[in-house]
């Protein structure tokens, strides 16, 4: 997909954060304007419809995120090292509210209620996320890196699970810490050299 113009960018990054601090229903293509400092029209021009609009941003955030594990993966010696820079990445982005939750999970909270297009790419994203972290749970397992007590699937489908539900708890009580104080037990579970509240 070519990369969108720096009007279209200006769009993709308000909807996020729009989205963000109030979900699917919580912007208009009003309150867009506004603040990027355009007319509705030049938005439509961009993106004819908002399920158009999220559906980009969706498609954008799951190929960002597939680059960033690319990376990730290049970096991180092995798995042990995979989860830790992968939750210590969410505790940063939690910490200095750069991106307080991730825009999928918060949409997968309401996807019976999103246009199907819009739920498809949704879908999208957690399949490609947990298709990775059982890979990278299969290695551990393999090289005795990890301590998986159940099949490599059940534990990824676990740690996103916990990872995600654990951005919830920290906007539920307004605690960046909390974050970190939910995955400590269940990194030194399956990392037992981890060191609690280390990413």
């Amino acid at each position: 997909m070519d990369r969108l113009s720096n009007t279209a960018d200006d769009i993709l990054a308000a909807a996020q954060r729009f989205i963000v601090a109030g979900g699917y229903n919580g912007f208009s293509y009003a309150d867009i304007a506004e603040v990027v400092g355009i007319r509705k029209a030049s938005i439509h021009h961009h993106f004819p419809s908002k399920v158009d609009l999220v559906q980009t941003l969706v498609r954008r955030y799951l190929e960002d995120a597939v680059a960033g594990m690319t990376e990730l993966e290049r970096n991180a010696p092995g798995p042990p090292e995979l989860l830790r820079t992968y939750t210590g990445f969410w505790a940063q982005c939690i910490e200095d509210a750069s991106r307080p939750i991730c825009v999928c999970a918060l949409l997968a909270s309401e996807l019976p209620a999103l246009p199907p297009e819009v739920a498809v790419e949704v879908r999208a994203y957690f399949q490609f996320l947990s298709g990775w972290l059982t890979r990278v749970f299969e290695r551990g397992a393999e090289q005795g890196t990890l301590t998986v007590a159940a099949a490599p699937r059940v534990e990824a489908e676990a740690f996103m699970a916990t990872v995600h539900g654990a951005m919830i708890s920290a906007r539920a009580y307004g605690d960046v810490l909390t974050f970190g104080m939910i995955l400590a037990p269940m990194l030194q579970k399956l990392v037992p050299e981890a060191i609690p509240g280390k990413g």
